[in-house]
């Protein structure tokens, strides 16, 4: 019940906290605040943290002390080279634990999983003992950050997001940025509302430090520029017209790379600088297609790479890189320089593994990070099948292939993304960086629970398996439109009723299961207290949403079936009877089109409510706006059926299905 799992790990039994928890360490200001982080943690149990001689004692200490000597060599423990900068060690002290380690972020991650060690609170809380040696598979564990395709974090969920990395012991806080930081150079295209400011880079660089964090920032340099390079001040820099790739040809181009990155290496202290340049699709479009045309495409987008290199070199940072269009091209590859990491990226699970989104890179000497993804983007709920699957294999992979880095990543292509309901892949993310080899996703899926959310019961494990079980009933059946389509497309639409013939079959089992996600999420509710109950109401929010996919089409075929039937009966002395509470069923006080309705509004204010815990207000009427539209379109057709009833009441005819709407092959 860790995460991650530790690399050696030897029970030791229980001890209860009854008299609560007495803490000491040395006066290094980074020891001690990894002991005030531990009292933190202590106090939110309800735990007292205190100096009393009844206490269960724990000792924060470096390894070079003759305290920690001794109790090392009692326990016939050492600290390896591979552990000096990152790894730790959990002995018996007398009656209570020591964590030793080389360094402050060792001692750090060793608070960590100690941490995660107590389970219970108050009076009640009780302290698995055991003897631990661990230490990371990887240098570099973090996690990407879309700060560019809508939602904007506050400053405080930040900070949130740097104590939960931490926690899970990632190192590493990417944000992605294509117009999303404001630069005194060329302050025209951040958003007012929307963009990081200098004062707030610099506090939460300086946030993220103490918790051992290095924020690596990401400024695409290359591709996915569209919204700089719709303001006519950079149209010459464009590709294309208002397209979304920088022309490699203008000197302006570099000249704004210059100065975007100069800044950047003035707030953000890290070795590295991630320069994006993924998914250059306009490139040779436009500008250099007579370059593209006589040199090729991988020449001139090396070319670029190449000068960007040469134009940041002052700024002595490393630059990371996409690593999807130079692979490619693998002889241009090995024109790089040795420098430049490539970040290799691909998000489904592959069978015959990942090897060959790394192999132009290796075989050019060069180092690698992989980046696999928590496939949250286009989807209402995180696609959880594809995301562990995809992760466990690619950092497997990229650990065999000697990767120093995993970068995992979110995006918000729909600009609808909730960060709060992308933990379960980002946790796993953590665990399959630091674990070496293949990490279990079992053994992860039993553990959530309890170490993110104190739940003894398994009932938010078994609701994580149960909204994994809808994706895996969707990819079994091969439907091509991700759940964020199903959401909102509208099944009397051509494109709806082609879905729905895809759907029909699957809507069932898709109900049942984010029922009993719900079922067992209202369980882990009542059996006590959880923690991140914003993310538990994330994945509520999920649940109900994937269940309105299908009721959706459940509804609008027997909505159409039904009004069929009325209007069939039209003539009929008998049938002709039940018309009108057929229509007031369709739609009424209780209707089947208020249903809808009451489904799209209802998931609105849900779904407000967690934008705003997370993020700034800053487009959020975007997506509020198509909520409105959806829950209008309801309302709009359940008029249409309560005109259509009043019509037969007074005149006993009805209109035509289609002129309602209803499509002629609907619930055929």
């Amino acid at each position: 019940m860790l995460i991650p799992v530790p690399r050696e790990y030897s029970a030791r039994g229980t001890v209860t906290l009854l008299h609560g928890v007495s803490i000491t360490t040395g006066s290094d200001p980074e020891d001690r605040f990894a002991a005030h982080d531990l009292e933190d943690w202590l106090d939110g149990l309800g735990v007292r943290a205190g100096k009393s001689h009844s206490a269960f004692p724990i000792q924060l200490l470096r390894s070079n002390t003759r305290s920690a000597q001794r109790l090392l060599v009692r326990a016939e423990i050492r600290i390896d080279p591979a552990m000096h900068d990152e790894g730790y060690a959990i002995v018996e002290s007398g009656r209570g634990v020591a964590v030793i380690a080389d360094s402050p972020a060792g001692l750090f991650y060793g608070v960590q999983t100690l941490k995660q060690m107590i389970t219970g609170r108050g009076p009640a809380a009780v302290f698995a003992q055991a003897r631990i040696r661990d230490w990371p598979a990887m240098r570099y564990r973090g996690l990407s950050d879309d700060l560019s395709r809508g939602p904007i974090p506050t400053l405080e969920f930040q900070k949130h997001e740097i104590r939960t990395l931490a926690a899970s012991k990632m190192n590493l806080y990417s944000p992605y940025c294509e117009n999303t930081l404001q630069y005194a150079s060329s302050p025209l295209t951040a958003p007012p509302g929307g963009s990081l400011s200098p004062s707030d880079i610099r506090e939460l660089v300086n946030y993220a430090q103490q918790y051992h964090v290095m924020i690596v920032p990401e400024q695409e340099a290359f591709g996915h520029l569209h919204h700089v390079l719709t303001y006519e001040q950079y149209a010459s820099l464009a590709e294309t017209p208002l397209g979304t790739v920088l022309a490699p040809g203008q000197q302006g181009s570099l000249d704004l790379i210059r100065q975007w990155f100069t800044e950047l290496a003035r707030l953000f202290p890290a070795p590295f600088i991630h320069i994006g340049a993924d998914e250059t699709f306009d490139l040779g479009k436009g500008q250099t297609k007579a370059a593209v045309d006589s040199q090729g495409l991988g020449a001139v987008y090396v070319d670029f790479l190449l000068r960007i290199h040469e134009q940041l070199a002052p700024l002595h940072r490393r630059l990371l890189f996409w690593g999807d269009v130079a692979m490619n091209d693998p002889d241009q590859v090995k024109r790089l320089p040795k420098d430049l990491v490539a970040v290799a990226w691909t998000y489904d699970p592959q069978p015959n593994g990942f090897a060959r989104w790394l192999k132009p890179y290796l075989d050019a000497g060069m180092e690698t990070w992989v980046a696999p993804g928590v496939n949250n983007w286009n989807r209402v709920y995180p696609d959880n099948d594809y995301a562990l699957r995809n992760i466990q294999g690619f950092v497997s992979d990229g650990q065999a292939a000697h990767s120093t880095g995993m970068l995992n990543t979110e995006w918000n292509d729909d600009g609808e993304g909730l960060t709060l309901s992308n933990w379960y892949g980002v946790l796993f993310g953590a665990a399959a960086g630091w674990q070496q080899g293949s990490t279990n996703i079992e053994q992860f899926q039993s553990a959530y629970g309890q170490v993110f959310h104190g739940d003894k019961t398994g009932t938010v494990d078994q609701a994580q398996r149960e909204l994994i079980s809808i994706y895996q009933v969707l990819h079994e059946a091969k439907v091509r439109e991700t759940t964020d389509q199903l959401f909102w497309i509208d099944p009397w639409s051509p494109e709806g009723q082609a879905t729905a013939a895809e759907l029909r079959p699957l809507v069932a089992p898709i109900r049942l299961h984010a029922e009993r996600a719900l079922t067992l999420l209202a369980q882990a509710r009542a059996a006590g207290d959880l923690r991140e109950i914003d993310t538990v109401d994330a994945i509520e929010l999920g649940a109900r949403r994937l269940d309105f996919i299908g009721q959706k089409f459940e509804t609008a075929d027997v909505i159409a079936r039904n009004y069929r039937e009325a209007y069939s009966s039209v003539d009929d002395p008998v049938k002709s009877k039940q018309i009108s509470r057929i229509l007031a069923n369709i739609s009424w006080s209780q209707g089947f089109c208020q249903d809808m309705r009451d489904g799209y509004s209802s998931s609105r204010s849900g779904y407000s409510s967690l934008w705003l815990k997370e993020n700034r207000p800053y487009w959020l009427q975007n997506v509020l706006a198509r909520y409105d539209l959806a829950t209008q379109l309801w309302i709009a057709r359940g008029d249409r059926f309560i005109a259509a009833r009043n019509n037969w009441l007074q005149h006993r005819t009805l209109p035509a299905p289609e002129e309602l709407g209803i499509p002629g092959n609907a619930a055929n």
